[in-house]
């Protein structure tokens, strides 16, 4: 039975990169539309998540804004700009909450806290982590209470001598067998009241007056 022949353009080196070439482009041109496609709905839950978590540390009856909308940035302890979302209630600044950092057991453990006015912290929540299930997870709201610990406290109060987990002679407690996770978080949040208290006069100040000044 006679068979066609294969043509012999097909086994040239060209005719092979360029049908490689194709395929990576056609692949290439769809991973693009892909992300296109879905890039809107992803912005859209990660505005959805990050509201979620501010108005944990946030609380609803202390503001009449939209919270990701009056923004400013702010340099952390690591030299990072983050945003800072400010609460405003009558056009005053009446709360502010800022992304904070802490080097754990597996990797970076990254916090939101929120503080009023003063610096008095209103509530400090997980935003992401990589530490150990069953451990060093217990910094989560949903697998322990040990993150409330930390409302209503503020520099100063306790002394700074005691913004350590007990280990280190502080006022927050560790978990059994995680001693590194809580210490990281406690460090960071102490951080993070030492930026605000810094930077205070600047980030209290209100969108409109704030606006006036730069003119």
């Amino acid at each position: 039975m006679n068979t066609l022949a294969e043509p012999s353009y097909r086994s040239r080196v060209g005719y092979q990169a360029g049908l490689l070439g194709g395929f990576a482009l056609l692949a290439a041109a769809l991973l693009v539309m892909g992300d296109i496609a879905t890039r809107d709905t992803i912005a859209l839950r990660e505005a959805e998540d990050l509201k979620a978590t501010l108005t944990q540390v946030i609380p609803a009856e202390l503001h009449d804004n939209d919270l990701l909308e009056a923004t400013v940035p702010l340099v952390d302890d690591t030299g990072r700009t983050v945003t800072v979302y400010r609460a405003l209630r009558g056009g005053a600044v009446s709360a502010l909450a800022f992304p904070v950092v802490g080097k754990g057991y597996a990797g970076e453990i990254r916090l939101m806290l929120g503080v009023d006015p003063e610096g008095r912290i209103l509530g400090v929540r997980v935003i992401a982590h990589s530490e150990t299930p069953g451990l060093g997870d217990k910094i989560e709201l949903a697998k322990d209470d040990w993150i409330l610990d930390f409302d209503g406290r503020a520099l100063g109060a306790p002394p700074a001598a005691r913004w350590a987990v007990a280990k280190d002679g502080g006022d927050f407690d560790q978990f059994s067998g995680a001693t590194i996770t809580p210490r990281a978080v406690v460090r960071a949040v102490r951080a993070g009241l030492e930026r605000f208290a810094a930077e205070r006069s600047r980030l209290i100040v209100a969108p409109d007056r704030l606006d006036t000044a730069e003119e």
